[in-house]
Parts: C-alpha cells; sequence; structure tokens
C-alpha cells in the first residue's frame, strides 16, 4: 500500500501533512532572527550611549524627569551611558546573551515607565534617549512616538532573552545555546 492509497498518510516531505515543518523551519531561522536583533540591540544602545555624551547632557537628560534628588540623578546621569555601553558590546560579542537580553528588556522597561511618568505628569520634556533630553515647548513633545519605539526594542530584547543562540557569539564558542 502506498500512501495515495491512504489519504490520512501523507507522503514524506508534503508539508502539508508534516506538522514538524514549520517547527523545523523556525528552528532554521531563530538563530538567525536572535543574531539580527542581537546586532541591533547593539547598534541601539552603542549609539545611545554616544549621544550622552559628555555625562553633563545624560544628568540633564535625566533632571528633566524631575523623579530624584540632584545626588541620584547625577549618580543615574553618569552610570545610563555606561550601562548602555557595557550591554551594547555584550549583546555585540554575544556573551551572557540571555542575560545581556534580560537586562536590556528591563532597561526598557524603565525608560517607558519614565515616558508615561513624565506624560502623565503634564511634563514636556524630550526623553533624552538619544541625545539632550530637556525641556522643549508645549506642543513638542513625541511621549507616543517615544514609548512605541521602546515597546520595539522591548520586543528585540524579548527575543534575545527568549531565544538566546545565535551564530556569531561567544556564548556559542563557550559551548552554550548550541
Amino acid at each position: 500500500m502506498d500512501s495515495t492509497d491512504n489519504p490520512t498518510e501523507t507522503a514524506p516531505g508534503d508539508s502539508a501533512g508534516d506538522a514538524t515543518a514549520p517547527r523545523s523551519r523556525w528552528a532554521a531561522a531563530q538563530p538567525w532572527v536572535t543574531l539580527v536583533a542581537r546586532v541591533a540591540l547593539a547598534g541601539i544602545l552603542g549609539f545611545a550611549a554616544y549621544t550622552k555624551l559628555p555625562v553633563a547632557l545624560s544628568i540633564q537628560s535625566v533632571e528633566a524627569y524631575d523623579l530624584f534628588p540632584d545626588p541620584v540623578n547625577e549618580f543615574i546621569g553618569i552610570t545610563l551611558p555606561l550601562l548602555e555601553f557595557a550591554l551594547a558590546l555584550l549583546l555585540l560579542v554575544g556573551l551572557a546573551t540571555r542575560y545581556a537580553g534580560a537586562a536590556t528588556a528591563l532597561l526598557m522597561v524603565v525608560f517607558i515607565a519614565g515616558i508615561v511618568s513624565a506624560w502623565a505628569r503634564g511634563l514636556n520634556i524630550d526623553c533624552g534617549c538619544f541625545g539632550t533630553g530637556g525641556p522643549v515647548a508645549p506642543g513638542e513633545t513625541a511621549y507616543g512616538v517615544d514609548i512605541a519605539r521602546d515597546i520595539g526594542f522591548l520586543a528585540l530584547a524579548g527575543i534575545v532573552m527568549v531565544w538566546p543562540r545565535s551564530p556569531l557569539s561567544l556564548d556559542r564558542f563557550a559551548g552554550l545555546y548550541r
């Protein structure tokens, strides 16, 4: 009896009846999807950190949110670009990929919460995500766009966190996420 005689059986390679076909396609694509997400996040974080230099610009951006006392604003303003550079480097080389993705996701949640807080309190500020932040004229804010952008970055970080396996990573050379 061949597979054409029984309508419930499918021929090998027949994707209509092969339940593993979509899974095997994802298994083949996933490392490359993660690589793209990893490198994109590294570029985004690296650029964001670079645009916050000198640190006086970063401190000014943090102060605009009017959430913390001056010493805390200074600490955050100084350490934020360093954290972004460190995460960018880890993501770029693929070292501790899952943890770097999780830390980036957490950072995006904090950024989103800060922007929502500024919006809810009626502040007219630039988020300072890429360069100088601070007061802007009423109507010049872009909170919705900033939040949507950061949700997109959060999705990229989620991909890296959930599926850390990718080519061209130090994790892979170390025998992790094969």
